[in-house]
């Protein structure tokens, strides 16, 4: 909500640019001129300590003092074995070679990242290593831009960056909440609702990781791209866990989290952690939710 075209022209058109550097900085696939990114990371921080723009400093600080609390369920440092699934997901015909994953997941220690931070430089001690920054980049971006939009002139908005939703101030039209749907997995089938539940929220984040949209079929079954670090596989668990907290960056490494753990695992994880909520969706279609008082519907 702006107060004009032109506020919100402005706002928007700045809040795309800086969706569009951040996805370049933070890019593992592709190289752009002159953008020190994730890409060119991973090519040349074996060979020795290699300059990177300041956001990727910045986000690899902010994980490297993260990661040790959660649980040991997500890693950045997972590179070497997540490009292994997501070159045979992009095939689209086999599973990865065991022993390679194998291979890769000896490679996976955080600690061999070695940041400079006054020199803004990268270094890899373990040359196999490789970065993924998946579990972590969309959220963080998302986040980024919302605190620049809350000190706009256009504070009252709603991103949906794709299974990561930030909400700064509430809506300028009277509602004290923004809604927002949880997805079922199976989509709309038969004329029925694919929203499976509706949260009324504002000033936080809802992000959401689950097996159904980034994902391929060998054999008759279906493999996501959510790997668990310990049997280098999709894990099986849920349909998707959304997490609902302040900070999508935060919200979006919780997620991953508390997906590739069994349920009372993730349940006690989520429980532990202070102004955070979740939703469960199972398998056979059930659902769990950490909360009740976020379902009161918004008049």
């Amino acid at each position: 909500y702006a107060d004009s075209q032109e506020t919100f022209d402005r706002v928007v058109g700045e809040a795309r640019q800086q969706f569009v550097r951040y996805h370049q900085v933070f890019d593992g696939y592709n190289a752009y001129d002159g953008v020190h990114n994730l890409y060119y990371v991973n090519q040349n921080a074996a060979s020795g300590p290699v300059p990177a723009e300041p956001e990727l400093m910045t986000l690899l600080a902010w994980i490297r003092d993260l990661q040790p609390s959660l649980e040991g369920r997500v890693n950045v440092a997972m590179g070497a074995v997540l490009r292994l699934w997501h070159d045979a997901r992009e095939a689209g015909v086999a599973l990865p070679d065991e022993a390679a994953l194998r291979e890769a997941a000896e490679h996976v220690d955080m600690s061999q990242v070695i940041l400079d931070e006054q020199a803004g430089t990268v270094y890899f001690a373990d040359p196999e290593l490789s970065l993924d920054l998946g579990a972590v980049a969309k959220g963080y971006t998302a986040e980024r831009v919302a605190q620049w939009m809350l000190d706009s002139d256009m504070p009252s908005f709603i991103i949906s960056a794709g299974g990561n939703v930030r909400m700064g101030n509430p809506p300028a039209d009277g509602r004290t909440k923004w809604g927002v749907g949880i997805q079922d997995p199976d989509g709309a089938v038969l004329g029925l609702s694919d929203i499976v539940e509706t949260l009324y929220v504002t000033g936080c984040s809802v992000v959401t990781s689950g097996d159904y949209q980034r994902y391929y079929v060998v054999d008759g079954q279906r493999y996501h791209h959510l790997i668990d670090p310990d049997t280098l596989m999709p894990d099986t668990d849920f349909r998707s866990v959304s997490i609902i907290t302040e900070d999508s960056g935060y919200a979006d490494l919780l997620s991953t989290a508390a997906f590739l753990m069994p349920y009372e695992e993730s349940r006690a994880f989520v429980d532990s952690l202070d102004g955070v909520e979740a939703i469960w969706l199972f398998t056979d279609g059930s659902k769990t939710v950490s909360y009740t008082h976020l379902r009161a519907h918004e008049t």
